[in-house]
């Protein structure tokens, strides 16, 4: 079970934070101070702790502090209602994994939680694999580390991007600095500028507040622009600007501010492609390309799946309830074709888990899937690949077999595949598919 520790002297907040992490399945535990938060997580480690600033006594700084010196692998987040650009910033370089302005939506809140503790469970760690291409890629990986120099990262999604860009960090000077993370594709252009470059109180509507933007948080440390092939035309030239000067405008400010950090890009989407069907500007690729890295889909490394299976048993397997794979269905699992990658293999090993009646899980688990679940055979219907078959057939084919196998159901098919929603949305308007509903039991 997930298990958070809230730290908030205002009882109505700390009440509803309850109600809703209950609701959702975690384990909650509560306290009003410092002192007393401290005095639980000695008791009982969590690996996350949610906790405000502003207490009386010790504030929530001194709490992050204190239980990342007892256990450096806990993921914080900080929340505030004051917030405040030196504030933000010191609160990421002194270990915080999130800081969240009040008010706050619970379900972006909770995306937070899932995210950080994701990250904390890897960190520390070098990303699995002992396939060959993978190991090139590591050890290009390990070169750059060494160097200042801005990455671009190429793969398709679900290879691993962001935790190899996390293990650059990790190995590079900067280490042991903020590693700010942002999805390019997550947000409209207008939310996109102000949550990269902040913004001052006033600069709009509702800005009651100055809010550092995410460059302003990556000083003296790494900026990963997750998705970086989806960022608007228009607001390509303000990003190659900060990337060039080192500087970058607040929403509403008139004056520049210095920031020292590192890019690390990540794409799905080939960037030299689209510069030249001109969806990608090209000083801004050159400036962003200085160590390119390419990582390889996962059925190009099919020796990894046996051991990336046991890693992720580990991970979501209940403590005390041993689990384990037959050979059969090993031998399934690295003889599919994985289009969404290690993230499509990592869901497939959690829901073996969830499902499994007893420890050992053999192939007859994949039949028991229903429609919406990972088969195995479905990729087994696209067409051999054969010369002369263009890479958009493979690709139409490829989303209308999902499609068909999930009943219509995009945002499972976007799973599936390891891509966002809004890739598939604008790939079945391009290839001109059908209508969720002539999908369902077809």
């Amino acid at each position: 079970m997930k298990r958070v520790l809230i730290v908030d002297d205002d009882p109505g907040m700390r009440a509803a934070l309850e109600a809703r992490f209950l609701r959702r399945g975690w384990e909650v535990d509560c306290t009003a101070c410092a002192a007393e938060a401290l005095e639980k997580f000695r008791n009982r480690m969590h690996p996350l702790v949610l906790t405000d600033v502003r207490m009386p006594g010790e504030d929530g700084l001194w709490v992050m502090r204190s239980v990342r010196a007892l256990a450096p692998s806990t993921a914080v987040i900080v929340l505030t209602a004051f917030a405040s650009i030196p504030e933000a910033v010191a609160a990421m370089r002194d270990g915080a994994c999130d800081y969240l302005v009040k008010p706050v939506a619970f379900e972006q809140l909770e995306q937070a939680a899932e995210r950080v503790l994701a990250h904390a469970a890897l960190d520390g760690k070098q990303p699995y694999g002992h396939a060959p291409a993978w190991l090139r890629a590591l050890q290009r990986a390990t070169q750059a580390a060494a160097s200042g120099a801005d990455v671009l990262i190429e793969g398709e999604s679900g290879t691993g991007k962001e935790l190899v860009a996390r293990f650059i960090h990790r190995l590079s000077p900067r280490g042991a600095r903020p590693f700010i993370a942002v999805n390019c594709a997550a947000f409209p252009e207008n939310l996109l500028e102000s949550e990269l470059f902040g913004y001052s109180k006033g600069a709009f509507t509702g800005a009651t507040c100055a809010k550092p933007g995410k460059f302003e948080l990556a000083n003296g440390g790494t900026l990963l622009l997750d998705e970086v092939g989806e960022m608007p035309l228009l607001l390509q030239p303000k990003l190659l600007r900060a990337l060039q000067e080192r500087e970058v405008d607040r929403l509403g400010d008139t004056r520049s501010v210095r920031v020292d950090f590192r890019v690390i890009a990540t794409t799905n989407r080939p960037l030299a492609r689209m510069v030249a069907e001109d969806k990608f500007r090209a000083d801004l690729y050159y400036r962003l390309n200085v160590i390119p890295l390419s990582l390889p889909p996962l059925r190009e490394r099919r020796e990894d799946i046996s051991g990336l299976a046991e890693y992720f048993v580990r991970l979501y397997a209940a403590p005390g309830k041993p689990v384990h794979f037959s050979k059969e269905l090993i031998a399934r699992l690295e003889a599919y074709g994985w289009p969404g990658n290690v993230r499509e293999l990592a869901n497939c090993i959690r829901r073996l888990i969830a499902l499994a009646t007893g420890s050992e899980i053999d192939e007859g688990a994949l039949e028991g899937m229903d429609r919406t679940g990972l088969e195995l055979e479905t990729a087994n219907q696209i067409p051999a690949i054969r010369a002369g078959v263009s890479l958009g057939d493979m690709e139409r084919k490829l989303l209308e077999v999902t499609l068909r196998a999930t009943g219509g159901n995009r945002s499972r098919a976007a799973e599936l595949l390891g891509v966002s929603l809004r890739t598939v949305r604008n790939k079945v308007r391009s290839y001109g598919l059908p209508s969720w509903s002539e999908y369902v039991h077809d």
